[in-house]
């Protein structure tokens, strides 16, 4: 047995070349007609348009676990005590050399 493509084609090649030779024409004609719908329906989105979502769309419980822990104390801050300044101060001291 053959494994050739072209000899395995052969009788497929056949079949077509009838075809076209009985039928070309009116091949021809149905593929121009139907090339307007075609160009129309590609460029209204047809090949990006993505299939329509459900309309339906079932909300799932909601489920928060709530705690009774408490946060842990803030730590101490480190360093000298300020007091808040005052309108004078903060003009003073940040341009102080």
């Amino acid at each position: 047995m053959n494994q050739h493509p072209v000899v395995l084609l052969d009788p497929v090649f056949r079949w077509l070349d009838h075809l076209v030779r009985d039928y070309g024409l009116y091949i021809y004609m149905v593929c121009v007609w139907l090339s307007p719908l075609l160009i129309a329906w590609i460029l209204s989105g047809g090949f990006w348009r993505r299939p329509p979502r459900r309309r339906y769309i079932g909300m799932a419980p909601l489920v928060i676990q709530q705690t009774k822990a408490t946060p842990p104390p803030l730590p101490p801050i480190i360093g000298r005590k300020s007091s808040p300044l005052s309108d004078d101060d903060e003009a003073t001291d940040s341009f102080a050399a």
